[in-house]
């Protein structure tokens, strides 16, 4: 008698889809625009400037908003974890910031890493595109440029485990009764700025995970309060969603409790890299910010 061979197959990983490890910091300062197109129909135009790393899934980071410019000047500085300098790009969008709707895009462009030395400052000044189709007739019409100071800084092998945009830290294990194949996922809220309301500014901010809901003690928005949610399992799939609201300092005023912003955070990359503090710009708001520190403690 002959018998088959018994096989087991074993699934292989997409390499590319695989989670890399941080391997340097690019440090940026956004410098100033010059020529931009008028997009307002009365007044000149509100720019502001979102950057991103490519195949990167944490939120972009923004410029706060300058009124009626089409010359801005901001000296904004800002961080960015890079995984593969070989292949990551630094995005770059320009927008014109508007009260009501959408905020309408007046250019773009991107800075390839592999285009800068290490440990080098670099000072280049980007056109502004339609899109990044070098064969879209459309960039051949002038929509300004943005001047940008950049600087890669690669880890030293001994940092590459440790090294983060805001430090070295210890991640402590979770508690004895996490679950286990689960953990503890750890949320700090630091602090916010550049709040505004629209009739008072009294803040203090809401966390919501999976239903369940919790707020910071008081309302000062330096706040540094931590808050623990127990897992069954990694929440890969899962976000995490974050308010600030103001509530009116005094009982009995006409105008109630008002919504200052908010942000989703996807939790996936918290689970891979164990931690991230970040500053994330407040959606549905002008220049708004809030800091928050994400561990994932397992035992």
């Amino acid at each position: 008698m002959y018998l088959w061979p018994k096989a087991l197959e074993v699934p292989i990983m997409d390499p590319s889809k695989a989670s890399k490890k941080p391997v340097g910091i690019l440090l940026v300062k956004v410098v100033r625009a010059q020529n931009l197109r008028k997009k307002d129909l009365l007044g000149k135009s509100d720019p502001y400037v979102k950057l991103k790393m490519s195949d990167d899934k944490l939120p972009s980071k923004k410029t706060t908003v300058k009124r009626s410019n089409l010359n801005p000047e901001w000296d904004e500085e800002f961080k960015f974890v890079v995984t593969d300098p070989e292949s990551q790009s630094l995005e770059v969008n320009v927008f014109d910031w508007e009260q009501v709707g959408k905020h309408e895009k007046m250019g773009m462009n991107m800075v390839p890493l592999k285009d800068l030395p290490p440990e080098e400052t670099k000072f280049t000044t980007l056109n502004l595109l339609k899109t990044m189709d070098p064969n879209d007739v459309q960039n051949e019409k002038s929509r300004g440029q943005l001047t940008l100071e950049v600087t890669y800084k690669p880890f030293k092998e001994a940092d590459v485990e440790t090294e983060d945009t805001e430090g070295t830290n210890v991640i402590e294990k979770a508690p004895d009764g996490t679950p286990a194949g689960g953990g503890l996922l750890y949320v700090i809220v630091h602090e916010a700025k550049d709040l505004e309301g629209k009739h008072h500014t009294n803040p203090y901010a809401k966390i919501i995970f999976k239903g369940e809901e919790k707020k910071t003690r008081n309302r000062d928005p330096r706040w540094e309060d931590g808050f623990e949610f127990v897992c069954e399992e990694p929440p890969v799939n899962d976000k995490l969603h974050v308010e600030v609201l103001s509530k009116a300092p005094k009982k009995g005023l006409i105008y109630g409790k008002e919504t200052l912003g908010y942000i989703d955070v996807n939790l996936a990359d918290v689970i891979s890299n164990k931690r991230i503090n970040e500053k994330y710009h407040l959606i549905d708001s002008k220049n708004g910010q809030i800091q928050i520190e994400l561990q994932w403690r397992t035992s």
